[in-house]
């Protein structure tokens, strides 16, 4: 079972809105709907659910759905239909909003149709009306050829600390007490050893190969040991973990990238958290790392590279969309589609973007 933590069950203003029996009915409606989703949602035949970086934004826009149904369907209920859904799709249609935004609410409607359908035998929906995103025909924001190098270099000095060897009794002490803080530990148990952990490979091993393969944050949650061939530079990933994907992948990576792997697995046996796991990568907490971490660690890489991130939607994606970018302009489609693992050409054509003045040089030479 997925929990739901960090999901928001009712949120304020419908919570707001209901009388107390109504918010306990809502709440098991929402448990029961969200749950479902996160365990099998995403493909029921096989028990695939969707990724909760996913559902986390989607279960606010089916609250906004449903609240929209209380006011336009004569007040609360939680027996939303298709007919409701038509009619949702109808006044999103009216709105003065973006693309993206009518595109993501209707996913959203369709998803919680869904569950019903599944679950509670209504007639499956087949919506009227499909709104596409300002942003489908192209990536979203994505690292420059420059920031790739800047992220690559910034994530060897990610968390570092100077060698125990090279510091005075005095400086010692201080990163002592910050490295007891760090891996929350008493002070007077810090050694030698720690300072080794804090200069470990997992943080470039990670960025490193998800500068390579274009990891989506799912598949560095779901990575296994297994995966790494470093003696052929490779990724080989199994169909059941690839998320997307029907099929075994086999992904090139870097020398560089494998030698950072290598190093890692070593450093890996290690650490009591990886006993008894193939699991490749864990948080200091031994959780998997999900969206919300590895933007986290994005960000501050983008600190260390002094990359200016304001006004960009820069999330684990953006070290993606890089890769699709750059491998579609480097070589064609179908090595991008490859690399990034997707089933279907159509999904890696958003990356077919050569821009303005590379094509203006093309009829110059033309």
């Amino acid at each position: 079972m997925t929990d739901l933590e960090d999901i928001r069950i009712i949120p304020e203003p419908t919570a707001a809105r209901l009388n107390p029996r109504q918010q306990e009915d809502y709440r098991s409606e929402r448990e029961d709907c969200l749950t479902w989703l996160l365990n099998v949602g995403k493909t029921p035949k096989k028990g695939i659910g969707y990724a909760k970086g996913t559902i986390k934004p989607r279960s606010n826009r089916i609250d906004q759905f449903y609240r929209w149904v209380w006011d336009n369907y004569g007040g609360y209920t939680t027996n939303v239909t298709p007919d409701h859904a038509e009619g949702y799709l109808r006044h999103l249609a009216q709105l003065e909003a973006s693309g993206v935004h009518k595109s993501n609410s209707q996913k959203a409607v369709q998803t919680v149709l869904k569950w019903r359908h599944h679950v509670h035998g209504i007639d499956e929906w087949d919506p009227s009306l499909r709104f596409s995103g300002d942003s489908s025909s192209q990536p979203r924001d994505y690292l420059t050829i420059e920031e790739r190098e800047k992220i690559r270099e910034a994530s060897l000095e990610y968390g570092s600390v100077p060698s125990y060897s090279n510091l005075s009794p005095a400086e010692r002490d201080r990163w002592k007490a910050y490295l007891a803080q760090r891996f929350e530990k008493p002070k007077c148990e810090v050694s030698p050893d720690d300072w080794e952990r804090a200069n470990g490979w997992k943080i470039p091993s990670i960025v490193c190969t998800s500068l390579d393969a274009g990891l989506r944050p799912i598949e560095v949650a779901r990575a296994q040991t297994t995966w790494v061939d470093v003696d052929n530079c490779l990724l080989r990933i199994p169909k059941e973990e690839s998320s997307k994907s029907h099929d075994n992948w086999t992904v090139g990576i870097t020398e560089q990238t494998a030698k950072m792997l290598s190093r890692w697995l070593s450093e890996r046996r290690a650490y009591q958290q990886y006993t008894d796991t193939e699991d490749l990568w864990y948080t200091r907490q031994a959780n998997s790392y999900r969206s919300s971490a590895l933007k986290r660690v994005l960000e501050r890489l983008c600190e260390i590279a002094d990359i200016d991130t304001e006004g960009r939607q820069m999330s684990w994606y953006a070290i993606r969309h890089s890769v699709g970018t750059y491998m579609t302009r480097e070589e064609d489609l179908a090595a991008a589609q490859a690399q990034l693992r997707h089933k279907s050409p159509e999904t890696t054509m958003q990356y077919d973007q050569t821009p303005v003045e590379n094509r203006r040089d093309a009829l110059n030479r033309m």
